[in-house]
């Protein structure tokens, strides 16, 4: 392993903490994480790695519990015999959008950390104004998603400011509601962090700033003017409230690397870090997917997990109530670009679920089976209409629609001559539609922001890297290649469930190997290989269906439209 700098990526996910340790070329050398079930499930009663209040709408995580984690998971690298005294720098990515609560004594109790009593003993008592954390799951805040909405005129207008119109999830939304629920709380609260600053926090042993992307997650940020927005400071807080919410919030650190502070002395006294080692500011899990590899224009990201989420970096930004810009976490001037959907791998499992259960032990040989067979919007012959459908098992985000299942039908030329179907068409079928349909979703809200990558072809992606537990899927992957493109292909990012921790990881090389003006993409392009970290499994863009597609996308666009006047979600 030699003797050279380490560099360490964290990941602070729903469910797990995950640590990565990297070489200056990139390499892993160690790595460990904490599941909170396995790990803390019986101690904090949670599932899945979170608290619900049902009535109200509520998802939340314990506090102490990721103090907990912290300390196990650093305890899992040294007895690997890790060589954390090697480590020069550390970042990494953690859940958007929840919120931490400080309390007047936090700074004094971060900054005197011994080393013969763990985090938790230490800080859970008397450094928070409140236990728990929001998580992004959250639904309770419509009534403040409704005044954000209205605040700046419209969704359109705080989408323009914010890069999002209001969520649920969002933080200034979540602020907004605890400060209602809980005014004591809120006024014994000396600082809010994301979780991704409250993570570099315990780091420095101070109340670490938010990174200049993760602040996007908040519906609070001017991305424009760079600044908080104060009208929406003002409706978080009200009037007269807005300069101590500032104070709350703090500044927000406009270098995605650097160093925001020399690692806390309990960590060295503890576990053997270097007193020279130093942290970069930490950022949402998002945004550190896209710096899991050297990411380029045209370039998109597919992450296929229990939800579906679309990413990919532009220069150009044009914002949308439909979904969302981010400022880029390391590269100034671009931006991230992001889909979420709920209805992803679980609305897939439930429609595979229908289907005749498989002989062998592969769950998904007969939804593969049928979505392979099946031409593309099912169109057997000249004379067919092409199928098109929404498989909404839980209330949408993107498009705002209630759970649901909807079938219709169009020419396949133009999309003239939209209609409802008649009657369901076979399960089968659906295992096509459904998959298209979630691409379909997909290639109509990014249109504006591709162009053609040259030789005449039309505008499309350039490469499409699939990640989570749907990019081990070869009918899936064949589906979106045949839906979105992508010139260069469709490619498996094969590093696990890690890219959020390589992110995290990369960064942190990056923040303290830079040259003067390197960039991100310059430097990690430089030393990132592709052999066994891709993998191409589709040839993407295939002249004559991608124009299929094209053909019904306006149909595809209208059909939402007239599902969403019947079944908005309230």
């Amino acid at each position: 392993m030699g003797d050279g700098p380490l560099y360490l990526g964290f990941d602070l996910s729903t469910q797990q903490l995950k640590a990565i340790v990297v070489q200056s070329d990139l390499q892993v050398v160690s790595d460990a994480k904490v599941d909170f079930d396995l790990d803390f499930g019986s101690k904090y009663g949670i599932k899945k790695g979170v608290l619900v209040n049902d009535a109200e709408g509520e998802v939340f995580a314990p506090v102490a519990l990721w103090l907990e984690a912290l300390d196990l998971v650093l305890q899992r690298l040294q007895a690997k015999n890790t060589p954390l005294h090697r480590v020069r720098g550390v970042s990494g990515s953690c859940q958007q959008h929840g919120s931490v609560y400080w309390s007047r004594e936090a700074g004094e109790l971060l900054g005197g950390l011994r080393a013969d009593a763990s985090l938790v003993d230490q800080l859970a008592e008397g450094a928070f104004s409140h236990p728990y954390a929001p998580n992004w799951q959250d639904h309770s805040t419509q009534a403040e998603c409704d005044q954000f909405d209205a605040k700046l005129g419209s969704a359109e207008r705080l989408a323009a400011v914010t890069g999002s119109a209001a969520h649920h999830r969002f933080t200034g939304t979540q602020i907004m509601r605890l400060r209602r629920k809980l005014p004591d709380m809120y006024a014994a609260t000396s600082r809010i962090s994301l979780v991704s600053s409250f993570l570099a926090s315990l780091f420095i042993g101070a109340v670490a700033p938010m990174d200049i992307s993760d602040v996007c997650g908040m519906n609070l940020w001017d991305i424009a003017g760079n600044k908080w927005s104060e009208p929406l400071l003002e409706l978080t807080a009200g009037a007269d409230g807005v300069p101590e919410l500032h104070r709350k919030l703090g500044e927000v650190r406009q270098d995605g690397g650097g160093s925001v502070g020399r690692i806390s002395s309990y960590f060295t006294a503890r576990y053997g870090f270097s007193p020279e080692c130093e942290i970069a500011p930490f950022t949402g899990d998002n945004p550190a997917t896209i710096l899991a590899l050297p990411l380029r224009p045209l370039d998109v990201i597919v992450s296929l997990g229990t939800s579906t989420t679309f990413l990919m970096i532009t220069p150009i930004y044009k914002p949308d109530p439909s979904y969302h810009f981010f400022n880029h976490p390391t590269t100034p001037g671009h931006y991230m670009f992001m889909l979420c959907y709920k209805n992803g791998g679980l609305a897939r499992e439930k429609l595979r679920d229908v289907l005749p259960k498989p002989d062998g032990s592969d769950a998904w040989a007969n939804f593969n089976k049928h979505a392979l067979a099946t031409p593309p919007l099912d169109i057997q012959s000249a004379s067919d209409k092409a199928k098109l459908g929404l498989y909404f098992y839980l209330p949408e985000i993107v498009p705002n629609i209630s759970a649901g299942t909807w079938r219709y039908t169009c020419n396949a030329a133009d999309g003239s001559g939209l209609e409802e179907a008649k009657e369901a068409w076979p399960v089968e079928t659906d295992a096509r539609a459904i998959v298209e349909s979630q691409a379909l979703s997909m290639r109509l809200r990014s249109q504006k922001l591709v162009h053609s990558p040259g030789n005449g072809l039309p505008a499309q992606p350039r490469r499409i890297y699939l990640v989570g537990g749907g990019s081990l899927n070869p009918a899936i992957a064949r589906v979106i290649g045949d839906v979105l493109g992508g010139v260069d292909g469709v490619y498996k990012l094969d590093v696990g469930g890690n890219a959020c921790a390589l992110g995290g990881a990369y960064k942190a090389v990056w923040a303290f190997e830079r040259a003067e003006g390197e960039t991100f993409d310059e430097l990690i392009g430089k030393r990132w290989k592709e052999e066994g970290a891709i993998q191409k499994v589709d040839d993407g863009y295939r002249d004559g269906i991608f124009q299929q597609y094209g053909n019904v996308l306006g149909a595809f666009e209208e059909m939402e439209e007239r599902i969403l006047k019947v079944a908005k979600n309230t």
